[in-house]
This record gives structure tokens, C-alpha cells and sequence, in this order.
């Protein structure tokens, strides 16, 4: 190896995964590429990764975010500020539509939500409102949407609502918080090699590895997408780029270690596989055509992208 190359980084290692929190570590970055690729990283964890959030809220005898409820202890701002912590795992695009109906006395919890079947609260026990009036109900919709980072609300809405619905900023991102630190590392003679250490936690719609994998693949994705100059592109080069991002031969690979984010499929099968369970390609072969067909957020489209691939490695749906 010429002493001018510049060689690649270790694979991430977890150095501690516990509940929804996790740290991993990357080792061998070359002088200076730690701060340029945990920046990044932690820039695309932040802002790249999909999730659900409350868009709006229309709550029965409240016309506006400042009002009052009889017989309800919290305000309409705080009940508001409670449903935004809510956390929901979402199977398919939206929007969707979830109530709340309650008569008291009672404290009231995200378990009280009533949602369709592509939505579930992962906080059931978050604390909404607190009715202390006997005979007072509370009846409060939300919309649920999906999407990417932070969107104010003047974006998320910008036409007309209806009067007495209540337009929210809305916080899609499904991460907590995310950080990195570097230290150097003896390579060879070189003691200014870096080491990577990345820290993060989710609300729980995905794991923190799942965070960190899909950030580093978006990041390859759009390295790759700007590879060449355009008025230099032929065909040849059109097909070169092509390959690159077509899942590398399936000779010598085992199919049990081919993971659903090296198949290049859309977000949304990727997505609706991962909330399905499904990891490998392996796992994909031993299922039904009428078994993919009932995961939610799958559809025709999906299921011909998930045939493609498997006949790429030789196998096919049982």
C-alpha cells in the first residue's frame, strides 16, 4: 500500500446498546475524516430519518390554543403540549385521524387514543389531561402525518384550516439526541489517526443501530448520485453509476447475511419491511406472497421490487 493512500475505516462496533440508546464506535478514520464524517452523520441522524408527528388538533369547546375547558384541570396549551410528546409508529403514508373521547372524573393517558390500525402509540402511558368535573367529557382529534426533521406550521398548512382546529408545528424526527467525540488512534507509525464514537437515542420507533445504518446509507446514496460531471456523462459512465447501485453479484454470498438495507429498495418497502421484522433477504425467501401482502404500507409495487431482488440471488417466495 502506497504511503500516500488514503485506507479505510473499521465497520461500526456497539460499544453499548441499552433500551432506546446506544454508542458506537468507528476506528482507523484517516487524520481530520473523524470530525467530516461524525459531523455529517450526526447532521443526516438529526434531520434525515422519518417519522410521525401531531400536525393538528381540534379539541371540543376550545376555538383556540389559548381557552380553557370546565371541568378539565390542564389548559388547552398544555393538554396541546402533552399530545406533541406522543410518540406514534405509523405503517403506511397518512394522514391519519386519531380521537380521544373520555368522560370523568379520570386521568387521562395516550392509551385513551383511539387509532387506526397503521397507527400505534409507543407511550401509552403519557399523561394528556386530568378531568376532575364528574360528567365532563373530552373529546379532542388529531391529525397524524409523516414526514422528515422539524416543519414549521405555516408549511405544514398552507391553506385555510377549519375554524376551531388548531395548527401545530410539527417534530417528525424519531431521534432524541445525538452526539459524537473524537480521539486519536495509533495506525501503523501515526498516533493522529481518529476514532469515532457516536451516541443515540430514540423515541423507540426505530432502534439506535437502525438510525445510525440508514444515516450512513443516505449519505452513500447521495455521494453516489453526484459521481461525474454532467456534461462529461455518456452512456457508459450513465451505466457505470447504474451498477454501482444495483446489489453487488449474488455468487459466494450467503443470503442469511444480505440485509434488507443493501437491496436498494424504495423508502417505503424498506420501511414497511423493518416494522414488519423482516431483516435479510433470507427471511424475505421463506415468506408467502399472500403473507408480504398483508404488511401494511407494502402494496403491488413493493412486492415486485421484493421479487426482483430475490431472483437476483437465486431464490424466490415459498
Amino acid at each position: 500500500m502506497s504511503e500516500h493512500t488514503i485506507i479505510v475505516p473499521s465497520r461500526p462496533k456497539i460499544l453499548n446498546e441499552e433500551g432506546n440508546s446506544g454508542v458506537y464506535e468507528i476506528e482507523g478514520l484517516y487524520p481530520g475524516y473523524g470530525h467530516t464524517l461524525g459531523n455529517s452523520l450526526r447532521r443526516i441522524i438529526l434531520s434525515s430519518l422519518p417519522g410521525a408527528a401531531v400536525t393538528s388538533v381540534k379539541i371540543d369547546g376550545a376555538n383556540h390554543e389559548f381557552s380553557t375547558l370546565e371541568g378539565v384541570k390542564e389548559d388547552v396549551v398544555n393538554i396541546i403540549l402533552n399530545l406533541k410528546h406522543v410518540r406514534f409508529r405509523v405503517l403506511d403514508e397518512g394522514p391519519f385521524t386519531v380521537t380521544l373521547s373520555v368522560k370523568g372524573p379520570k386521568v387521562v393517558t395516550a392509551q385513551d387514543l383511539k387509532t387506526p390500525s397503521q397507527v400505534e402509540a409507543m407511550n401509552p402511558g403519557l399523561h394528556i389531561a386530568t378531568i376532575t368535573g364528574k360528567g365532563t367529557v373530552l373529546s379532542i382529534e388529531l391529525t397524524v402525518e409523516t414526514g422528515l426533521g422539524y416543519v414549521p406550521k405555516e408549511v405544514l398548512h398552507k391553506e385555510k384550516i377549519e375554524v376551531g382546529t388548531i395548527a401545530l408545528d410539527a417534530v417528525f424526527t424519531p431521534i432524541r439526541r445525538v452526539n459524537y467525540e473524537i480521539e486519536n488512534m495509533r495506525v501503523g507509525n501515526r498516533t493522529d489517526y481518529n476514532r469515532l464514537k457516536i451516541a443515540i437515542e430514540t423515541d423507540g420507533i426505530i432502534t439506535p443501530r437502525e438510525a445510525l445504518e440508514r444515516a450512513i446509507h443516505t449519505m452513500i446514496h447521495q455521494l453516489k448520485a453526484i459521481v461525474g460531471f454532467e456534461e462529461q456523462r455518456d452512456e457508459a459512465a450513465d451505466e457505470a453509476i447504474a451498477d454501482e447501485a444495483r446489489p453487488e453479484s449474488s455468487e459466494g454470498i450467503d443470503p442469511a447475511k444480505v440485509k434488507i438495507e443493501d437491496l436498494n429498495f424504495s423508502v417505503r418497502t424498506h420501511k414497511a419491511l423493518s416494522l414488519a421484522g423482516i431483516r435479510t433477504i433470507a427471511g424475505l425467501s421463506k415468506k408467502k406472497e399472500e403473507d408480504l401482502m398483508e404488511i401494511s404500507g407494502l402494496g403491488e409495487k413493493g412486492l415486485e421490487e421484493i421479487k426482483s431482488a430475490l431472483e437476483h440471488y437465486g431464490l424466490s417466495l415459498r
